[in-house]
């Protein structure tokens, strides 16, 4: 493992992984297969690797689509390129996830366990044209995005709004633990299937139940949910985020991300930022108005494996 990681911080400098996140996200991804794990070797040494994963499994509390396949990470050492190495790993992962039953595969979007939500094609070139010769096509393309926070304060308006909707009945603020199954139900119901089970293991990793803000509507239902440090524990990424669809348009995703930020800047952050949104969503157009930039753009890459 200690050579992969080696590997990633060679062949993609600005992607460096840890030991323990290689290992989490991929030996102990329930879904993992040893065959999908594929690596090229020179000279006993290893030059280039990809993991890919199926669905077929089921495995783990995060649901994924049966028919899917993806690959989640995967680089060549630059000393090792233009000799079809690239290319003959994700043929290789390909053959793999078509054996094993998959329709598709992704570059990354892979829910239970990625690193990044797709290629950076602005970072790595040749990669984006290794996978467009090899099948793959544009899915859509997410966008990170970053706010400083050393001089945060919750503007004005934003705590007026606040102000009203507590007026009205509504409620925000950090969870308690019996706010939780509520929440979690909430965030996988209605929101997206593996965002309950990022809640839940949150929780149970870090033991921060404060850091999951709620929202509740005049008669106690749960409406809303924002968080941070759910991801590996890193204090400054926020989110997941979400308000129910019978309840948007009353500004409780503006309250929510604001009282979220407010309490992270609590906690001594200097900054807030997440990996992916889609910039023209409603989600997008929000953390933009409250000063968010976008820092990076990623293309998510689907091809087909059957006909």
């Amino acid at each position: 493992m200690d050579a992969l990681v080696a590997l990633v911080e060679a062949g993609q400098p600005a992607d460096p992984v840890t030991r323990d996140w290689f290992a989490e996200n991929v030996l102990l991804d329930p879904n993992f297969d040893p065959d999908g794990l594929i690596v090229a070797v020179d000279g006993g040494e290893p030059v280039g690797f990809v993991h890919a994963v199926s669905g077929w499994r089921g495995a783990g509390s995060i649901p994924v689509d049966p028919d899917g396949g993806w690959l989640t990470i995967g680089t060549v050492h630059p000393a090792a390129r233009r000799r079809g190495i690239g290319t003959k790993l994700v043929e290789r992962a390909l053959a793999f996830l078509r054996d094993g039953g998959a329709h598709w595969a992704n570059w990354s979007a892979y829910p239970p366990a990625y690193f990044l939500p797709g290629l950076d094609a602005e970072r790595y070139p040749d990669g984006l044209r290794l996978l467009e010769r090899l099948g793959f096509q544009t899915l859509y393309r997410p966008v990170a995005m970053d706010l400083g926070l050393a001089t945060y304060t919750m503007p004005e308006p934003v705590a007026q709004l606040l102000a009203a909707r507590q007026t009205e009945g509504f409620t925000v603020g950090p969870a308690r633990l019996d706010d939780l199954p509520d929440v979690m139900a909430f965030a996988a119901e209605q929101l997206a299937p593996d965002w309950g089970e990022a809640i839940r293991q949150s929780v149970l990793r870090y033991g921060r139940p404060g850091r999951v803000v709620v929202c509740r509507d005049p008669d106690g239902v749960m409406v809303g949910f924002a968080t941070y440090g759910a991801y590996r524990g890193l204090p400054e990424r926020f989110g997941p985020f979400g308000v129910a669809p019978v309840r948007r348009g009353l500004g409780l995703g503006k309250v929510l991300l604001h009282v979220t930020l407010a309490r992270m800047r609590a906690e001594g952050a200097h900054s807030a930022w997440f990996l992916w949104t889609g910039p023209e969503t409603p989600a997008g157009r929000l953390y933009l108005d409250a000063g968010f930039t976008i820092t990076r753009t990623f293309t998510v890459l689907r091809a087909p494996l059957s006909e």
